[in-house]
């Protein structure tokens, strides 16, 4: 007779334990195990094997092709720009982001686009939805492809199927009989396996649901996405569970209140990570952005005080943002420091050092710092423009408009090198600005670009000289 056992596992990391405990001692979350029952047979069982192939072997490396296998177009540029240049044969692909931000929208285009049109011969698309009706997905494909009437209907290809089911070994019975080129499942936590008695969207079932497509992609050189959701609290099992099991891992960031968004590569085996594709979120779906520099330069108020340009790197691609800044007397105790898309640790370390190194009484001011479009900047090269534009709001001075600032702030007061700075001088002189503040060079290395005056400085103060368009403080 089977022996029935319980154990415990965490819902944000995955950790099982044998009773129930109050707190995760891997991740600290309170109250996130579930009690699922396993059941350990007395005689041993057949094993099922669950590799990649039935039967392996070792094979001498110069017996193996190395030639590198043709990726499958994918006509979205942005999409495949983050992808390497195509979709990969026999690759699993999660993507995840926020309930609500447009990863099923995108996923939905992408299918239309990679299945093509009744006249134009595509690849076979199989999409499985878990959480929407045929109608409801019906209805969106005809809001992205602009079919207003059923005279259209027959536009679509014959190659888009689409599967309403959560078994996932139902699932696996029509893909076997369909034979896609390319499966999209949304989403991971909705999809389960009756063998198992947890619930759907639990840690083991999520994982063991990954496994067995992770199989399906390798052994039939069949691409599959994965739509992943992501919580505020983490309690629903996130991407994170799955990312050492595919292949390649990609966000969909943005602010729900903004309509841009930044598809971001954390994972790929078969390109560059860190690189960013920018879409546009549209009454026609998630529009791409070509050129994003110029988008998020399109609203701003020149010769405003309070305002520069930064250039920041997203993967190999340099964008340029504004920076705003703004400073108030405050009636508090403790001032405010508000940073919107900066982190707020930086943002005390910048205010610090105007404070002590230039001598502006920020102590008693609130400083609200934010990066227009709903951007998030992390990287150190941006301190210079936040310094540039809370100096600016605190002199009511502008900085000028044709300049873009780049560089850290240390400690000390001085600016240091950042990377790739050949890469952001030549999106700035593109987009047509005329001067870039720098760090001084320490060191002489590659030629900096032509068709952009560049003007060197030491340290904080040296370049705030050169960027207010007056200092009469």
């Amino acid at each position: 007779m089977p022996k029935t056992i319980s154990q415990y596992v965490c819902q944000q990391c995955g950790k099982v334990v044998p009773r129930q405990l109050g707190k995760c001692p891997q991740c600290g979350g309170w109250d996130t195990f579930v009690e699922e029952v396993i059941q350990t047979h007395s005689e041993p069982a057949k094993a099922h094997l669950h590799g990649v192939n039935a039967r392996s072997e070792p094979r001498r490396m110069s017996e193996i092709a190395g030639d590198a296998e043709e990726r499958i177009p994918l006509p979205i540029s942005e999409f495949a720009r983050v992808l390497g240049g195509g979709v990969v044969p026999g690759s699993i692909v999660l993507v995840g982001g926020d309930p609500g931000i447009g990863k099923s929208t995108l996923l939905l285009q992408m299918a239309l686009e990679m299945a093509g049109t009744r006249e134009t011969a595509g690849q076979k698309v199989l999409y499985v939805s878990g959480e929407e009706s045929e109608r409801q997905i019906k209805m969106r494909a005809l809001r992205l492809t602009r079919l207003a009437s059923e005279n259209n209907e027959h536009a679509f290809s014959d190659d888009l199927l689409l599967l309403t089911e959560t078994n996932l070994d139902i699932v696996l019975e029509h893909v076997q009989a369909v034979k896609p080129d390319l499966l999209i499942v949304d989403s991971i936590q909705t999809v389960y396996l009756p063998d198992m008695t947890s619930t759907a969207g639990s840690v083991s079932q999520v994982r063991e649901c990954a496994n067995r497509l992770r199989e399906l992609a390798k052994t039939s050189g069949m691409a599959v996405f994965l739509v992943g959701h992501v919580t505020k609290e983490g309690v629903i099992a996130g991407p994170r569970v799955l990312e050492h099991i595919v292949d390649t891992v990609l966000y969909l960031e943005g602010d729900r209140f903004q309509s841009y968004r930044l598809l971001r590569s954390v994972k790929n085996r078969f390109g560059a990570t860190a690189e960013v594709g920018v879409f546009e979120m549209r009454d026609r779906g998630m529009v791409e952005v070509l050129n994003p520099s110029e988008a998020f330069l399109a609203e701003r108020l020149v010769n405003a005080p309070g305002s520069a340009i930064a250039v920041t790197m997203e993967g190999t691609r340099p964008l340029l943002v504004e920076m705003q800044g703004l400073t108030s007397p405050s009636n508090l105790g403790n001032p405010r420091r508000t940073p919107n898309g900066v982190d707020f640790n930086r943002l005390l370390l910048i205010t610090a050092v105007l404070t002590r190194r230039l001598g502006m009484r920020l102590a008693e001011q609130d400083v609200f710092v934010n990066v227009i479009g709903g951007l998030q900047v992390s990287e150190p090269a941006a301190d210079l423009s936040i310094a540039a534009a809370i100096a600016s709001s605190i002199k009511d001075i502008p900085v000028k408009a044709d300049t873009v600032l780049i560089g850290e702030v240390g400690l000390s007061g001085e600016l240091r090198w950042v990377g790739q700075m050949n890469a952001r001088l030549r999106e700035a002189a593109k987009l047509g600005f005329k001067t870039a503040i720098i760090p001084r060079r320490v060191r002489q290395g590659e030629a900096l670009p032509q068709g952009i005056e560049i003007k060197e400085a030491r340290s904080l103060r040296e370049a705030l000289a050169l960027a207010l368009l007056s200092d009469k403080s």
